[in-house]
């Protein structure tokens, strides 16, 4: 018996999935299958009314039986333990079935229920359930763990006019009046956070690839723009499957393949297997869209396919390891889309995909590992982020080119046939790879994967008569416990004709570059030049001078990829002034020719601009950056290039002369020559005018609710509109009925408007709002999905720049009780990162 193991078979479970609730069950259950019928109401207000079937064997009956299920008392109609009605409690969220109704062997137990719509994100006319992280038991009663994988049944009964789908095949369909039954084929044995139904308006389009039927659910009413995508999409799904069949071994392990297309979906995807949820915008790009959307979408694509395998076929055993789901799919969609854009910088674009976001948390003293450790699942949430997503994938390549490609895909490939269908552990994996190679792969992933931050790696350069006496790289642990992250560095050695890379292992405190004695002295060295390791590097003098003022005149563009995201660190530090940033950033822009390195030149431009100028710095350079912008828009030769610069323009303008420009475009008197622009950019336009408060915004926010033709766009921008209200009273009543939980039900929504609401122009008045933003966190991340609560605290404070308001939140840190999550003060410090930064200069 497992520690707590008693304890927890006890009536009295601990609200949430306690951790010892989760093992014991583990310990008994086994050959689970659910067996689920649910009636849904065309009314969005009615309940849904259910049936579920669980069957299982009982290792031992000696014990009562906890089954999860969040809602209240009242939810549950009646439960029959093998047959016979049954006297039960309901604790804490959990239906517990006392031992005497239960036997060793063979057990079924029959539950009538009203579904909790917490996880069902009901809309007017569509529902969809997301049960991500342990969510099901919000909605329907169940083992809500990860380790008790079952095989389920679905019988759907919905209005006649909707369509249906979830993982398994349909089987049967019968149409009686209004109403439409349909029952789903058993499914392969998955978590309860893999599975998931669809029921509601939607359209199906289908088409066949390499012998396989595919169909997309969407609700989409622009025909045009679904024409303009639909191959596309279809396509990438294919290659996504026939390169993870070859690269596994493994053939697709659940039949059908179908996806759906939900608007303001909460996430870019979710990988339930057999049906996977997309959200609509990053499938169905406008003419508008830039290279980096059209890599997003075949990188979502190839990443919830990748999921398949690993996540879906093999699953963590808790999730403490849910980073490993996330890291192979991120890293086996690299390996994935590389081949579709042959005209891409692909080492560029793992270096601007990853890097930048995983600092943002690493450098903070927020800063969580890889591997967290977790005792209740209802806290499962708050480990997903950049570490997981960002971070873990460079980790992941440093460890594919310490084995060898080779090595790490054979690992892989017995990873997945050992646990196929079941569930494994980080140990459990590196204990395969680790018979592989002579590296000590434990002692290397303590530090990289279970320890938070990132080395800061300092660099030495001594010159004496035009010659290089010493080049040294020093790391430092940040937090002060003297902890060494082994890894390469590939520096470049950079000249005014030719750079030099070489590379050293920093495996020690400290590490000479002996190769580079006797070389000349150089314009700079960058230690990440290769954009390979991963630290805060901090330059020599000499470096930091040249690189400062003379970036653009980098021939590589991988190469200025890394130096501008060593310069932003540099920034940040203080070591580099923000006015020096924005300069060097409008200097670089008409010289670079590399696509991905201009959108992110223009990203940490727009971010310097309101985040780290003053507002008397932005008024003296208004005028200026307008034109450069201007003119980067009209030099652009593609529309995708010029979608970037024309974003940008349209988020820093601030002169009555572009804001005139602007608005001629929104109201379609002027074109922006070869930019098609679509319905997601004129409603974009008029937000931007609005919080701008142009004369007659508010009428344009009106003209433009009108012209949106599609339902779910025009709900959305509806929602939005109260928070750009010139009437602070008006803005008040937005944000607070944001306390209710079912005001935030759409949370890609409540972002959006929340940006508005704390925008800079705004933050003066909107300031007042922080505290109680701060004070709902802990609510958003008991009742939100994943991504809700670090959003939620980015979109706070992101507008902010100032002291007061780094008061405050330090204040609100200071104040917190003992019992407050570590985990969401940790989210708060890595929000409030940069404005600590940004304010500690004012």
């Amino acid at each position: 018996m497992l520690p707590g193991m008693a304890a927890a078979q006890t009536a009295n479970p601990g609200p949430g999935i306690p951790i010892d609730v989760a093992d014991a069950r583990a310990a008994r259950v086994g050959n689970l299958r659910y067996s689920l019928r649910l009636t849904v109401p065309e009314a969005v207000t009615a309940p849904l009314e259910g049936t579920t079937i669980i069957a299982f064997d009982l290792k031992t009956a000696a014990d009562p039986l906890v089954i999860d299920f969040a809602t209240s008392r009242e939810h549950v109609k009646a439960v029959k333990a093998n047959g016979a009605d049954t006297t039960f409690t309901w604790t804490n969220g959990h239906i517990v079935v006392p031992a005497a109704a239960l036997k060793t062997g063979g057990n079924q137990i029959d539950i009538a229920f009203r579904a909790g719509d917490a996880s069902l994100n009901r809309n007017p006319d569509f529902l969809y359930a997301l049960f991500v992280p342990a969510r099901a038991h919000l909605a329907i009663p169940c083992f809500d763990q990860p380790n008790l994988k079952a095989r389920w049944s679905l019988a759907l009964d919905a209005p006649a006019r909707w369509q249906v789908a979830s993982n398994g095949a349909e089987i049967e369909r019968q149409a009686q009046g209004d109403r439409l039954h349909v029952r789903f084929a058993e499914t392969q044995p998955l978590s309860t956070y893999l599975f998931s139904f669809v029921v509601g308006d939607f359209k199906v389009e289908t088409a066949e690839r390499n012998g396989r039927t595919f169909r997309m659910f969407h609700r989409e009413t622009d025909a045009a723009k679904v024409a303009r995508n639909l191959d596309a999409i279809f396509d990438l799904h294919a290659r996504a499957i026939a390169f993870m069949e070859q690269y596994t071994g493994i053939p697709y392990p659940f039949g059908k393949f179908d996806f759906v297309a939900i608007p303001a979906f909460q996430f870019g995807g979710m990988e339930h297997a057999g049906k996977i949820l997309y959200n609509a915008s990053g499938l169905l790009l406008d003419e508008s869209a830039t290279q980096n959307q059209y890599l997003g979408r075949a990188s979502v694509i190839s990443h919830e396919t990748a999921h398949m395998w690993f996540g879906d076929l093999v699953t963590m055993k808790w999730f403490d390891d849910v980073w490993m789901k996330e890291v192979f799919a991120n890293f086996m969609a690299g390996k994935i889309v590389n081949p579709s854009f042959p005209d891409v910088n692909h080492e560029l674009r793992f270096l601007l995909s990853n890097y930048p976001s995983a600092y943002e948390v690493d450098r903070t003293a927020g800063a969580n590992p890889i591997r967290q450790t977790l005792d209740n699942l209802n806290e499962a949430g708050s480990l997903y982020g950049a570490i997981i997503y960002q971070k873990a994938p460079v980790v992941m390549r440093h460890l594919e080119s310490l084995m060898g490609e080779v090595n790490f895909r054979d690992g892989l490939r017995e990873y997945l046939t050992t646990y196929s269908f079941g569930n494994a552990t980080w140990s459990d994996l590196i204990r395969i790879l680790d018979a592989r190679t002579p590296t000590d792969l434990v002692k290397w992933s303590h530090v990289w994967v279970e320890e938070p931050r990132r080395p800061e790696i300092y660099t030495t350069l001594d010159v004496k008569d035009g010659k290089i006496v010493r080049l040294a790289f020093e790391q430092r642990d940040p937090s002060r416990s003297n902890r060494l992250w082994p890894q390469e560095l590939r520096l470049q050695i950079g000249y005014r004709d030719k750079t030099v890379p070489l590379k050293v292992s920093l495996d020690t405190a400290a590490a000479d570059v002996k190769p580079a004695v006797g070389m000349p002295a150089p314009l700079y060295v960058l230690p990440n030049g290769g954009g390979w390791a991963y630290g805060g590097f901090h330059l020599d003098k000499t470096s930091l001078d040249y690189l400062a003022h003379s970036l653009p005149d980098l021939p590589d563009a991988l190469t200025r990829g890394s130096a501008w995201v060593t310069l932003w660190d540099a920034m940040l530090d203080h070591a580099v002034k923000p006015v020096d940033f924005v300069q060097l950033a409008s200097a670089a822009l008409p010289r670079e020719t590399d696509e991905q390195l201009t959108q992110r030149v223009l990203g940490y431009l727009n971010g310097a601009w309101w985040r780290h100028l003053s507002a008397a710095e932005r008024e003296a350079r208004a005028a200026a950056i307008e034109k450069l912008l201007s003119d980067g828009l009209a030099a652009a030769k593609t529309a995708s290039q010029k979608g970037a610069w024309f974003s940008t323009l349209r988020d820093v303008a601030l002169t009555p002369p572009t804001l005139t420009r602007l608005r001629r475009v929104w109201e379609q008197k002027e074109d922006v020559p070869g930019l098609p622009l679509a319905e997601n950019d004129y409603s974009s336009l008029a937000l931007e005018l609005a919080v701008r408060e142009v004369p007659d915004w508010r009428t344009i926010l009106d003209t433009q609710l009108g012209r949106i033709t599609n339902p779910d766009r025009k709900g959305r921008f509806q929602f939005v509109m109260p928070a750009l209200s010139s009437d602070p009273a008006e803005r008040e009543r937005w944000f607070l009925a944001l306390t209710d939980v079912n005001n935030r039900r759409r949370e890609p929504w409540v972002l959006e408007g929340l940006g508005y609401l704390h925008h800079p122009l705004r933050a003066q008045a909107s300031a007042k709002y922080v505290v109680t933003g701060l004070e709902m966190l802990w609510d958003i991340q008991k009742t939100g999905d994943i991504f809700f609560p670090k959003r939620w605290m980015d979109t706070t404070l992101g507008g902010y720049s100032d002291r007061a308001v780094a008061s405050t939140v330090q204040r609100f840190l200071d104040g917190l009780p003992p019992n407050y999550p570590a985990r969401l003060r940790a989210i708060i410090l890595q929000s409030a990162d940069e404005l600590f930064r940004a304010a500690s200069v004012q």
